[in-house]
């Protein structure tokens, strides 16, 4: 088969293998391997477990706000003479045994406990919001890397066609068929793709080591190929997304335990008016000594703390209003973004899907009759190579929009299950619920 043959049956056969490409992806959307880098990262991953680990620290502190003090035990030498420190001239001297212990004022513990309970709260919120956001970082990096895959793969076939370009043009010019200009135009097209594909791998590098970050295992590990996957089409409206996040999202519940902790902290802050009690028992042992035979005494002390300091009470307590009012604050704040958030995604994510299919269904097929009219044409003479060509880099062109509006969609997709706390499949609505 002689070159311009040989050529013009690859250029067919590379049309086809891109309507092949496309019809493939139709019932692709889910992702095996996806779904278990998920499960590792969640499980493995170093700031997940550090997030995990406060929360138990948090948790521990909880038995220690509503514990009471150790009670004191003590020994002392009482009345004791100093020129002969003997415990049996005086009537007064003994040896005293003291045991008291600290009461705070009623409430006070409770409200301790309630304020260290809701701080474990919070955290427990927060690390459920860090799986979701977990899960959402894993998607969106698994989704780079599989658009910089394709974009290389897209990228690296079409230099071996210009390269095929190149090997033809160059023919002809030989035996005067062709012009230097074709020659020198292929050339430039293919240091064009060059420079790109160096970008692309280096994309692809650097998705492949942010994913595998996020699972926690070494950063140029591979990760097994698949086809594209095509965007999930949305089966939430988005009202109903926006109105559930409340429920789902984690933060929600962050914030909500935040505000009850300030209000827990004003009315602990409001107890520390009241006084402290600390109740003591002494016992104390008397030798035989001028006046008597060294009979033992016994006492009971109750002493209360004077909270006259009330500068730092009151400091105390507008310490915690101010706190509430702030918390409220950043509810409002946090919900409206929220609700921003998910209405962007949500429209940006039927943004992408409307163009991949318009790239699928309408541009790509036209592109492609378009390559496939202009190879009819060449052969005949009635297109000019450069004509050929730039039906060519077209199609191309087209190939690699059509991958990024998938891969853009499916990254705001995941963007939209982490902003709305709820997946958009069923399967997987448990991510990043509380614990």
């Amino acid at each position: 088969m002689n070159m311009p043959i040989r050529f013009l049956v690859t250029l067919l056969l590379y049309i086809s293998m891109a309507g092949s490409a496309l019809a493939a992806q139709e019932h692709n959307s889910s992702s095996p391997v996806l779904e278990e880098l998920i499960v590792k990262a969640l499980a493995d991953n170093p700031e997940l477990k550090a997030a995990s680990a406060r929360l138990h620290l948090y948790e521990n502190k909880i038995v220690l706000a509503g514990s009471l003090n150790d009670p004191s035990l003590s020994l002392s030498l009482s009345n004791y003479p100093v020129d002969t420190f003997a415990g049996n001239e005086y009537a007064m001297s003994g040896k005293v045994i003291k045991l008291s212990q600290d009461l705070p004022f009623p409430g006070k513990l409770a409200a301790r406990t309630e304020v260290a309970e809701l701080q474990a709260k919070w955290y427990q919120a927060l690390l459920a919001e860090q799986q979701l956001q977990l899960t959402r970082q894993v998607k969106e990096a698994y989704y780079s890397h599989a658009y910089a895959t394709s974009a290389v793969a897209i990228t690296e076939k079409n230099m071996k066609l210009l390269d095929d370009f190149i090997r033809l043009t160059e023919t002809n010019y030989e035996v005067g068929k062709g012009q230097q200009q074709d020659v020198l135009k292929a050339q430039v097209e293919r240091a064009k793709l060059l420079d790109r594909l160096y970008s692309l791998r280096q994309q692809r590098v650097t998705s492949l080591a942010a994913l595998n970050r996020l699972v926690n295992r070494p950063l140029a590990t591979a990760v097994a190929e698949e086809s594209d996957p095509a965007i999930d089409v949305l089966n939430i409206p988005l009202a109903d997304l926006q109105k559930n996040s409340e429920t789902l999202r984690p933060m929600y519940a962050a914030y909500r335990s935040l505000i009850d902790r300030y209000q827990a902290q004003h009315k602990l802050a409001q107890l520390d008016y009241q006084p402290d009690f600390k109740v003591g028992l002494a016992y104390v042992f008397r030798e035989p000594n001028r006046a008597d035979t060294g009979t033992d005494f016994a006492g009971i002390e109750v002493a209360v703390n004077l909270p006259i300091f009330r500068d730092k009470r009151s400091a105390a307590v507008a310490e915690a209003e101010e706190g509430e009012r702030m918390a409220l604050a950043q509810f409002d704040d946090f919900r409206n973004q929220v609700l921003f958030n998910i209405q962007d995604a949500y429209s940006q994510v039927q943004t992408s899907h409307d163009q991949a299919s318009l790239y699928k269904n309408g541009i790509i097929p036209q592109a492609s009759q378009a390559l496939e009219s202009a190879i009819n044409g060449y052969k005949v003479g009635k297109i000019p190579f450069l004509g050929l060509l730039d039906n060519l880099m077209t199609l191309y062109s087209f190939e690699l929009q059509y991958q990024k509006a998938v891969s853009d969609g499916q990254r705001n997709l995941a963007r939209l299950e982490a902003e709305s706390g709820q997946s958009n499949t069923p399967a997987q609505n448990n991510a990043g619920q509380m614990p």
